[in-house]
């Protein structure tokens, strides 16, 4: 690992606490703890994160607090880890400015790479703005879709092409039906999830190998979609 990179763990259990800052410093991380949120927002401000990783259950403020606050000033990738399991939680947290969710209880190899994938996000389409998908190239800044095999242009829509290019300048990240609708349709559509249904079995005809197994543009039931690289 290059450079030393900062995480900032909140949790009101010292087990956990214990457990994820030796895992972390083993892997060459800094690791600041807290075990409430007004902690949190104070051990932010005085050493600013690189990544966090939160409770939503805090003894102080909530966990959604603690996201809004932080969105407040900082873009930091925040991973919740959190015992609740319930879909309106979950999307409540991610609307908030949450980057990902993880249910307790968590395997740490899990939990490692969705930590490796948030740090690796930034500015990653800009640097590469050429994505390849199986035999597939996005080309982000011309904006199109080819099969450099065949010499093949897939043609999408404007709509079509507006909903994927968010997903893929957001590798990794879970994207919310309501973040998704609202920044591909406008502030009028955030509950209509059947738009983003048909828009994505579109987009998977035309891009995925397989589109009833999707490679790339996977569903996470009850949240949103996800772009894995």
């Amino acid at each position: 690992m290059t450079g030393m990179i900062r995480v900032l763990v909140v949790d009101d259990e010292p087990h956990i606490r214990r457990a994820l800052a030796i895992t972390l410093r083993a892997r060459d991380y800094e690791v600041v703890l807290a075990g409430n949120g007004a902690g949190a927002l104070s051990a932010a401000a005085a050493t600013p994160p690189d990544l966090v990783v939160l409770d939503l259950g805090l003894p102080d403020l909530d966990g959604v607090e603690v996201i809004r606050g932080l969105r407040g000033w900082t873009d930091a990738p925040i991973i919740v880890l959190s015992g609740r399991t319930g879909a309106h939680d979950k999307v409540e947290a991610l609307d908030a400015g949450a980057d990902d969710y993880v249910t307790k209880p968590f395997g740490m190899d899990e939990l490692l790479a969705r930590l490796r994938a948030a740090h690796r996000r930034g500015g990653t389409t800009e640097d590469v703005p050429r994505i390849r998908l199986g035999d597939l190239v996005v080309d982000l800044v011309a904006k199109t879709v080819c099969r450099p095999s065949s010499g093949e242009t897939i043609r999408l829509t404007r709509t079509e092409w507006s909903l994927l290019e968010l997903l893929l300048r957001n590798p990794g990240k879970l994207m919310t039906h309501r973040d998704l609708l609202t920044r591909v349709w406008g502030p009028d559509y955030p509950r209509d999830n059947d738009y983003l249904r048909v828009y994505l079995a579109r987009l998977r005809r035309k891009l995925e190998p397989i589109p009833g197994r999707p490679r790339y543009l996977i569903t996470e039931p009850g949240m949103g979609y996800r772009f894995q690289p």
